[in-house]
């Protein structure tokens, strides 16, 4: 019978210490990017597979990362879920999801036994998850909020959702728009507030009409569309996401507004085929993703926490403004 493969195999194929393999297979973030790669292409070449259950004996950790989600409805929730999976598995980590029923304590206190039953390493609170968790005790594991409120020994990563709200506004008023009214998204969301506070920033000394305020949807938009379309003091908008902008879109359009220009927040795969082109500002999921689970497992591994990071975003511009 042939002998299986062992780290040391690994180790010595890859030119480093048993302690690197140790490392790159626990998922350590303490591994530089070019010495992880080389020991992962030994791992492929000799197809070496850590034991997971004797690794979770040995070491405590089940390379397991809890996600604690409020919705999966919005694109955005969605894609920086598929994000944090991929990059999860990329660090050979499974995750699990896990919804919160509401946004009570006792919800939040339900899901971290849940979460504390499955033995996962550490959790990512995503975006409306994170009001709750604030609000609560810190859990007994690691976690990462995505999109929450600086807060004292928080581990936090977001968007620059007021900077590219910001550069949205200000690509309409070069357009020759004084005013931009918006369609913000819902109260005690984080990134919905950022989002506001951007366009609030870039319209200095200017008389500024009240936000219609939504909940990420199309059908949102469309009806807050419908009076904005009705007003002909509007000319120009900009909606807290793709999903409201498109609803809006279709409320000019059945108004006969075609000079309204619209601007959206995050750039989903469809945003290209909305009509007209959505003009948007474009989230990097994938660096949010990734940048999220790094910071878990540094937490996991005894970094200390109260990290913050945050992402840039980028101005999209197609045909809709």
């Amino acid at each position: 019978m042939a002998r299986s493969v062992s780290a040391a195999d690994v180790a010595r194929l890859a030119g480093v210490s048993g302690q690197t393999v140790s490392r790159v297979t626990n998922g350590s973030a303490r591994v530089d990017p070019a010495t992880r790669a080389r020991v992962e292409a030994a791992m492929s070449e000799l197809g070496y597979r850590p034991n997971r259950a004797a690794r979770a004996l040995r070491t405590g950790r089940t390379h397991t990362i809890g996600v604690l989600v409020r919705t999966l409805a919005s694109v955005g929730n969605a894609r920086m879920l598929e994000a944090v999976v991929t990059a999860g598995a990329a660090r050979d980590h499974a995750v699990l999801v896990l919804p919160l029923r509401d946004d009570t304590t006792e919800a939040l206190d339900a899901a971290y036994a849940s979460l504390a039953d499955h033995g996962v390493d550490g959790v990512i609170a995503l975006n409306e998850a994170t009001p709750t968790v604030q609000a609560a005790a810190a859990p007994a594991f690691p976690l990462v909020a995505v999109d929450a409120a600086p807060a004292p020994g928080l581990t936090a990563i977001s968007s620059d959702h007021a900077g590219g709200a910001a550069a949205a506004v200000g690509h309409l008023r070069a357009g020759g728009h004084a005013i931009v009214h918006h369609l913000a998204g819902p109260t005690g969301s984080y990134a919905a507030d950022e989002r506001e506070r951007g366009w609030r920033e870039a319209q200095p000394g200017t008389a500024l009409p009240a936000p219609v305020r939504g909940d990420w949807t199309s059908a949102a938009g469309f009806a807050h569309g419908r009076a904005l379309a009705a007003d002909p003091a509007v000319t120009a908008v900009f909606a807290a996401n793709d999903q409201m902008a498109l609803g809006l879109l279709r409320a000019l359009r059945e108004a006969g507004r075609a000079d309204v220009a619209v601007i959206g927040f995050d750039d989903v795969v469809d945003a290209a085929e909305f009509q007209p082109p959505l003009t948007t500002v474009a989230q990097d999921f994938d660096a949010l993703g990734a940048r999220a689970v790094a910071l878990l497992l540094d937490r996991v591994a005894g970094g200390e926490p109260g990290a913050r990071t945050v992402i840039p975003t980028r101005l999209v511009v197609r045909e809709s403004a």
